[in-house]
């Protein structure tokens, strides 16, 4: 069965934890398996409709775990090679152990070239380093030797999730992932993308997709997600981002109706 997610608005310094708090609530009371946080450390432009992430997603995640009891909560996704790959290991493995083990680790290698410039971080080496620190962490997590004590060391296992749809991203998502997430996807085009994705190894990855609706009426991004769900492949999750937060709880409500009234 699929399992409906949501983005959980970060887009404006003006809104309250609170706010996120009684979202992600409302998201578990409803059934939602998941809870996305955007991340953008110094974008170059107001954060808003292209740039969210005003709350720092980790941090972010431990506060709203605290609160809740099941639903997971994941990062779609951390620009990891902005970081240093043993502190986001370090974190992510204290986030799953103090949450009950619920953390997806979503992992992207960015696209803002000004935010990396911003940061010290050389863009053009993104993919390169973003791959480099994935096997960090995932030798961490799975208690390979990189030359010290990893603690505390996940109990259970700690999800990667790999965000994008290029080349590039599907060869990251097959080499290392447990999941997937595509974005800007029609059935057809979802459906390529995960062929691809598999070609390039055997390993189990679960496969998902983002959708908007921030804007008109719900019933074309129900049908699409539909499509998506009965495509060739079929998305296992889909995730759905509602926009401004003075609405997402509506829309929350109303989408998942409509979404399981088949």
């Amino acid at each position: 069965m699929v399992e409906l997610q949501v983005v959980l608005p970060d887009e404006s310094a003006a809104m309250t934890p609170e706010r996120l708090v009684e979202l992600a609530i409302a998201a578990e009371e409803l059934g939602y398996g998941t809870a996305w946080l955007p991340d953008h450390l110094l974008p170059p432009g107001e954060f808003g409709s292209t740039y969210g992430g005003v709350y720092e997603p980790l941090v972010t995640i431990g506060y709203l775990a605290a609160r809740t009891t099941r639903i997971r909560f994941g990062t779609s996704v951390l620009v990891l090679p902005m970081r240093s790959p043993y502190v986001v290991a370090k974190q992510a493995a204290t986030l799953h152990r103090l949450s009950g083990e619920r953390l997806v680790l979503g992992i992207g290698a960015g696209w803002a070239a000004d935010e990396f410039a911003a940061v010290g971080a050389v863009f053009e080496e993104r993919g390169r380093r973003t791959d480099e620190a994935l096997a960090i962490v995932r030798d961490l997590f799975e208690g390979r030797d990189r030359g010290g004590v990893f603690e505390p060391a996940p109990r259970a296992p700690l999800p990667i999730m790999i965000g994008g749809t290029t080349a590039p991203a599907l060869r990251r998502a097959a080499r290392f992932g447990d999941e997937w997430q595509g974005l800007g996807l029609d059935g057809a085009g979802f459906a390529a993308a995960v062929a691809k994705l598999r070609s390039y190894g055997d390993r189990s990855v679960k496969v998902g997709t983002r959708l908007d609706w921030s804007s008109g009426d719900p019933e074309p991004v129900v049908a699409m997600a539909h499509e998506l769900v009965d495509a060739g492949a079929g998305a296992e999750t889909v995730a759905v981002s509602f926009g401004d937060e003075r609405e997402a709880l509506k829309r929350m409500g109303r989408f998942h109706d409509l979404f399981t009234a088949g």
